[in-house]
């Protein structure tokens, strides 16, 4: 499979770049994480989102915990050539790790505060249980 289309993206200076997700039913805007090369090669390859997670210094498949897989719909790259678009279906119905359809619930309300308009759709602690 030839990769030259990532040469083709403009990467910060870490390597990485935005990628934000998108239902793609509603195009509601899921979420927004970061991608590197290998993460965006192998979203391709799998047709499943996989991001770089900055917190974890690794790759993180979508769902790897909780089982909200992002399956792949389409792809896009923006004009600057430096943000990626996910088109994804989302398994589960949940993309937030507060257990929100979301990461985009909050709303700013009066110019002065933020009110929270989406529902919680599962217990993230049910969600995110430990494992031993």
């Amino acid at each position: 499979m030839s990769v030259e289309w990532l040469d083709q993206i403009k990467w910060d200076d870490k390597g990485l770049v935005p990628a934000i997700a998108q239902d793609h039913q509603t195009g509601r805007v899921l979420m927004v994480a970061w991608m590197n090369a290998e993460a965006l090669r192998l979203t391709v390859e799998e047709e499943r989102a996989i991001y770089w997670s900055r917190s974890r210094n690794r790759l993180w498949r979508k769902g790897e915990e909780s089982g909200h897989v992002q399956k792949l719909h389409e792809l896009r790259l923006d004009c600057d050539a430096d943000v990626i678009l996910l088109s994804v279906e989302q398994l589960g119905a949940i993309a937030c790790h507060t257990g929100r359809e979301s990461c985009f619930y909050r709303v700013l309300r009066n110019g002065s505060e933020w009110e929270t308009v989406d529902d919680v759709r599962r217990d993230p602690d049910e969600i995110y249980t430990k494992k031993a």
